[in-house]
């Protein structure tokens, strides 16, 4: 038994020296070590926030966990700083049949992939499987006043006692 725990940590630090390798040689855009530089267009742009990945003995069976260490607010961020993303998530079918087996963990993934995705997440975020349940309401209220403010006519937008009283909650 002991044997063979030996044996799978030695199998998943081999593969994270790889990995990092291959990460500071050929660094992704944006991406330096688990620093990551907010996305253009978004609230996070330039901003650089530091987050911690913390690999199982089974890496690259089982999947990492990511966290961020300073403070996030962000749908698919938990208020502790932790990621919820789908590639984090164990291999298998989702439990709550909300993502597909593909969307989850498997041993082809990489260390490059999970943080190309949550640089993605932070640009796009995904309301529907919230981590931050205040961020997901702000963000659905939000949009709900920007489509009732796109329904407004253009000559209504210029009197701004009429919005509000009338499309804002």
């Amino acid at each position: 038994m002991y044997e063979s725990s030996r044996n799978m940590a030695s199998t998943a630090l081999k593969r994270l020296l790889t990995e990092y390798k291959e990460l500071t040689l050929n660094a992704p855009e944006g991406i330096t070590a688990a620093l990551i530089a907010g996305p253009e267009g978004t609230p996070y742009e330039g901003g650089i926030f530091p987050a911690v990945l913390k690999f199982p003995t089974d890496y690259p069976l089982s999947p990492p966990t990511m966290k961020f260490t300073c403070k996030m607010f962000h749908p698919n961020i938990y208020p502790d700083g932790m990621v919820c993303i789908s590639i984090l998530h164990p291999p298998g079918d989702d439990p709550n049949m909300y993502e597909s087996s593909s969307e989850r963990w498997s041993p082809v993934q990489s260390v490059e992939k999970i943080l190309l995705s949550v640089v993605s997440m932070l640009a796009e975020p995904n309301d529907e499987s919230g981590a931050n349940i205040e961020a997901c309401k702000i963000g659905e209220v939000i949009v709900k006043n920007l489509i009732k403010l796109l329904e407004i006519p253009l000559e209504r937008h210029l009197d701004c006692n009429y919005v509000l009283n009338n499309y804002i909650d």
